[in-house]
């Protein structure tokens, strides 16, 4: 034993004639406190070790049996451990928004759905499990600070297709895609780093092709599809295993320096095109209504002139039935022609007639009888003056 003093030990012997031990005590049957002896103690260790794992049987009696049991006791336990742990690391779960990816001596064998599953122990294989519904952003041109985010110059400035400098802020947010977890598990080291490099060349592509005004306005669109499509194209030529799902952007300004020329000249182009809107209001009011106007003075002329062709041609067929009926007649036709053409011109002049008798030399006056009846009142009164004026007429004869 070690803490044995015996005299020919020498071991732990005292410069003062003495056997002590190494803590400078005298043997045990000196009267001083001895320490515990260590073979005991792991006997007893072992002892209580196999009542355990046996059932709890009683130690065994001789040290023989001590020792046999202290050398069965802790193998099994070890034993137990290992298979605890074989079947620990042999079982593994992949929850509802991951993938799982086994590597059989770091090389990918399979992937796995979402579930519990079944593997070699570690470390022949392990598992990695990526979740891939998670939607990731990155925000290029300004950095979130706090409460207020913070422009990165050296992202966010970029220069135009007419020549000019924009202030240019947008976010990326893209996914794991399922069919290709291990793709950016494998193929590329830092996947936000690429995403970030390649987004912010695409946009620097995208705003070189385009006018500072249309990025403004109606070309915000076209440049996030534009941007998304050659990132996701991009991406899928590396092999990187990422879905681009939306590129936003959020600020498309000059840069703050000229910030206020800039709103100047924005505000006198604006001028330019309200004037321009109104000079073409008017002209689409003007120019219709004189088209409206010309229109109606065509249609006029044409009418006046359908007309008077239809009165010449109309003039015309009468003269030829007169003429035809004076061929047939021209006798009588001469005078009826005369009777209606004196009728005509001398209906509303004074009338004198001559007489022909004694040469011809006295005048005969008119007088207009018509002229003088007074309007009849009524039937009677119209009948009775025709009647007398008929009468008058006679006796004039």
């Amino acid at each position: 034993m070690p803490w044995s003093n015996q005299n020919g030990g020498g071991g732990w012997q005292g410069g003062g004639g003495g056997n002590r031990g190494p803590w400078g005590q005298g043997p045990q049957g000196g009267g001083g406190n001895q320490p515990p002896d260590l073979d005991e103690l792991l006997r007893r260790a072992q002892e209580k070790l196999r009542q355990v794992f046996s059932g709890g049987n009683g130690p065994a009696g001789g040290g023989t049996g001590a020792g046999a049991g202290g050398g069965r006791g802790p193998a099994f336990l070890i034993v137990l451990l290992v298979l605890g742990l074989v079947a620990y690391s042999s079982f593994f779960r992949v929850n509802a928004n991951e993938k799982g990816i086994v590597l059989r001596f770091g090389d990918h064998v399979r992937t796995v759905e979402p579930g519990l599953h079944l593997k070699f122990p570690y470390p022949i294989e392990t598992v990695l499990t990526p979740a891939v519904t998670n939607i990731t952003s990155i925000d290029i041109g300004i950095r979130g600070s706090g409460g207020a985010p913070v422009t990165v110059p050296e992202e966010s400035l970029m220069l135009t297709g007419d020549e000019n400098i924009v202030d240019i802020s947008f976010s990326v947010q893209w996914r794991i895609k399922a069919e290709e977890a291990a793709n950016f598990l494998f193929n590329v080291e830092n996947p936000e780093f690429a995403v970030k490099a390649v987004a912010e060349s695409m946009m620097r592509e995208a705003v070189g092709a385009s006018r500072i005004d249309v990025l403004q306005t109606t070309g915000r669109n076209e440049v996030q599809n534009t941007v998304r499509e050659g990132l996701q194209r991009t991406l899928d030529g590396y092999g990187a295993g990422i879905e681009i799902t939306e590129v936003k952007l959020q600020k498309v300004d000059p840069p703050a320096q000229v910030l206020d020329a800039f709103r100047d000249v924005q505000a006198a182009r604006a001028d330019q095109e309200r004037a321009r809107n109104q000079a073409e209001t008017y002209a689409n009011t003007v120019i219709p209504r004189a088209r409206g106007d010309a229109a109606k003075i065509t249609q006029a002329a044409e009418a006046y002139r359908e007309q008077v062709v239809a009165e010449a041609e109309g003039d015309a067929q009468r003269f030829m039935a007169i003429y035809n009926e004076y061929r047939k007649a021209q006798a009588v036709t001469r005078k009826r022609i005369y009777i209606e053409t004196m009728q005509e011109v001398l209906g509303d002049t004074n009338k004198l007639f001559l007489n022909g008798v004694d040469g011809g030399q006295g005048i005969l006056p008119y007088l207009p009888l018509n002229e003088l009846k007074p309007a009849p009142a009524s039937g009677a009164a119209s009948n009775a003056s025709s009647s007398a004026s008929n009468q008058n007429a006679t006796g004039g004869r």
